[in-house]
């Protein structure tokens, strides 16, 4: 089952963040800007949510099964699916890349989420992954404060060793790393490779085959 219950209930909430640290936000949006493939390309965000990475980033489609934050996509100019991650309902070699931003945690099944994505990639497309580290500081956090979050209480976190495995099983390669929120330095820093940040942003490519 789709982990929408907390989406469903506390939508609001979840902009709210969004504009009470918008700091942090500009710092993930940028991280992910610097390895988006350029535009114009034929792109989906797989929870999509309201929109907040979609709109700034020029993505059109998005896969969403919320219904109340599909709703909020759609006025910003989306085109919704009420779909799930692992179950994409588009033909085989449709997009150029497929973006994802903190859903890995919200799925049922990993692995086969990034297999749809792969299915749905034209040769030498690309999937994005943005999501937050749960080796670092600010995963272990999450991790420990799981239970008194609306939303976290029903995420499961990775590492970035853990996604990497899973995005090669689906059969990704070339992988190119970015990460911010990096203690000790300044909020908006962003530096190549993974292990000092705790937002994490993975590149990997479809073999083509």
């Amino acid at each position: 089952m789709p982990k929408i219950k907390p989406f469903e209930k506390y939508s609001d909430r979840y902009d709210e963040w969004f504009e009470k640290n918008n700091d942090i936000y500009h710092a993930e949006l940028e991280t992910i800007r610097q390895l988006m493939p350029p535009l114009p390309g034929n792109g989906l965000e797989v929870g999509v949510g309201s929109g907040k990475f979609a709109v700034p980033l020029g993505i059109k489609i998005g896969v969403e099964p919320s219904e109340k934050m599909a709703i909020k996509a759609e006025r910003q100019g989306i085109r919704v699916f009420r779909h799930v991650a692992e179950n994409l309902p588009f033909s085989d070699s449709a997009f150029d890349f497929v973006l994802m931003v903190t859903t890995i945690c919200f799925v049922d099944d990993i692995l086969k989420s990034f297999t749809e994505a792969f299915r749905v990639l034209k040769p030498y497309g690309c999937i994005i992954i943005g999501f937050v580290d749960k080796e670092s500081e600010l995963g272990k956090h999450y991790t420990d404060k799981r239970n008194t979050s609306v939303f976290y209480k029903v995420a499961t976190f990775f590492s970035t060793q853990q996604v990497c495995k899973f995005l090669a099983e689906a059969g990704f390669g070339d992988f190119t790393f970015k990460q911010t929120l990096i203690p000790g330095e300044t909020q908006e820093k962003i530096q190549n490779g993974f292990g000092k940040g705790a937002f994490i942003v993975i590149k990997a490519t479809k073999n083509g085959k």
